[in-house]
């Protein structure tokens, strides 16, 4: 399966655990706190099985900031719209610098992939030094 739709499904996961959280620290919400705190058990363990099968495909550091960025963003939306937590500009720009933090990270992910794309590690590796006319190579 595409690891990108793995990723935005580990995302949508984690942010209804998040909601579960707040759910279950209001004893009135759902019938208490057993029917969230069950939810934030099952998400959060389909989250981090999501993330792992994600990861075989896609780089740790990607992964995780992506996760972590896209699912801090949405928690504050649904903060605001479920909630009614406050409606800052600050807040929100804040939401915006993530979002474009990681848009830039999807894009730099996809231009590494491009062909003839050298990494850091391929660029600072030292080049094997030639072999002289006069010293025999050696044959494995």
């Amino acid at each position: 399966m595409n690891p990108w739709i793995l990723l935005a499904a580990a995302i949508l996961v984690e942010v209804a655990g998040t909601l579960c959280l707040k759910f279950a620290s209001d004893a009135t919400t759902f019938g208490g706190r057993v029917a969230p705190g069950i939810g934030v058990a099952v998400f959060y363990g389909s989250t981090l099985y999501l993330m792992a099968v994600t990861m075989k495909s896609l780089d740790v550091g990607t992964t995780y900031t992506i996760w972590a960025g896209a699912g801090t963003a949405l928690v504050t939306v649904a903060g605001i719209v479920l909630f009614k937590e406050s409606f800052a500009w600050p807040k929100l720009a804040g939401v915006a610098l993530v979002a474009a933090g990681v848009m830039v990270l999807h894009f730099a992910t996809e231009h590494e992939a491009a062909p003839g794309h050298q990494t850091i590690d391929q660029a600072v590796q030292p080049a094997a030094p030639a072999a002289s006319p006069d010293q025999p190579t050696r044959q494995p």
